[in-house]
């Protein structure tokens, strides 16, 4: 058995999930479980927590596990589930471990708890991995804007694996944990496009792009902001709304990033498009070209929605973060500037993040 102890618990607030519609074998295993980790025991029917938990017990009838299936398909890695089965076990992914219902609780027990010492190290592992791939992807886009602020040319290699850094931390923990490790440190710039191609990442995913259409989002992405590279720092770090002139030089940053690009060679028209236009609005009050309609292509119309979003809900010193309800009703209300069937898609992404942030 799992000897339990202070090495046991790993992240914040870490629980199990243990939903039964048997109360007092839901009230036995509760408080064995607790020993090792909060448990979050309920019977069917009631609302589940919106936190993501590290292990999901299911004890309950197939038809009263299959009405639960949508509740619990939480964002980011599936979480491991073990099942108490009613009949004969079913083929199940790897993650899933089935016991009879009928088994002794000592051996219901036993695989609880060795299910919860495999989420520990899995949990070790990923948050390892997370914080190699954000100090790994910082430092690349660090060096992109040095390169663009020097006048140097950029690595194209640089780019593709700051782009294969955000896609696999993505796919593996999900937006929520890829901003809060960006959000650890103050690197300003860098941090809002770390966030810009992490909520790339997700909307692209979300709405089912192909592998090479989501690697050239999150291209576009890490770089739409490049023209600021050239813009003074002190303007980039003003603490408060910016005077006509810095904000007529801070407005320049799409046209100097697209010629930075066209300067280089080598970049497809879509991202330049982008890194130009990703400060367009739909009713051509935008800027540099005061494009409109359907002259924004889809590609712009989905980085200017992560732009915005991103914007809206990091920390700034002269405001609070929105958000993300707070987020999504600004900019829903902002007509004219937004594409309303991808915001429409954008946002339950970003509210079920949020859910699993909070």
């Amino acid at each position: 058995m799992l000897a339990v102890g202070p090495q046991t618990r790993f992240s914040a607030n870490p629980f199990v999930l243990l939903i039964s519609d048997r109360p007092s074998e839901r009230a036995a295993l509760e408080r064995a479980i607790a020993l090792v980790m909060d448990c979050r025991a309920m019977p069917p029917g009631a609302s589940v927590p919106h936190e993501r938990p590290h292990l999901i017990i299911l004890d309950l009838p197939p038809a009263q596990g299959a009405r639960l299936e949508t509740a619990l398909n939480y964002p980011g890695p599936q979480i491991p589930r073990l099942l108490l089965v009613r009949g004969e076990p079913v083929p199940a992914a790897p993650q899933i471990r089935q016991l009879p219902a009928a088994a002794a609780r000592q051996i219901v027990l036993a695989n609880a708890f060795s299910m919860i010492e495999e989420a520990t190290r899995s949990a070790k592992v990923r948050e390892r991995r997370l914080a190699e791939h954000v100090t790994q992807a910082t430092a690349l886009v660090a060096e992109l804007f040095d390169s663009a602020a020097l006048g140097a040319r950029f690595q194209r290699a640089d780019i593709d694996r700051g782009t294969e850094l955000v896609l696999a931390a993505i796919s593996e923990v999900g937006i929520a944990a890829w901003l809060a490790e960006v959000w650890r440190h103050d690197i300003g710039v860098y941090q809002h496009t770390l966030g810009v191609a992490g909520h790339a990442a997700t909307f692209g995913a979300q709405i089912g792009l192909g592998r090479v259409d989501l690697a050239r989002l999150v291209s576009s992405a890490l770089l739409h902001d490049i023209g600021k590279s050239r813009i003074p720092v002190e303007i980039l770090n003003k603490p408060g709304p910016l005077n006509p002139e810095e904000l007529r030089l801070m407005q320049r940053h799409p046209d100097i990033g697209a010629d930075l690009l066209l300067a280089q060679g080598g970049f497809e028209g879509a991202v330049i498009d982008v890194v130009r236009h990703h400060h367009e609005r739909l009713d051509g009050k935008g800027y540099p070209d005061r494009l409109s309609g359907r002259a924004i292509s889809d590609l712009v119309r989905i980085v200017t929605i992560c732009d915005v979003y991103s914007a809206l809900t990091e920390r700034r010193t002269y405001r609070q973060p929105a958000s993300a309800v707070e987020a999504l009703a600004i900019m829903t209300d902002s007509s004219g500037h937004l594409d309303t069937a991808l915001l429409r898609a954008f946002a339950p992404a970003m509210l079920g993040s949020a859910a699993l942030a909070a």
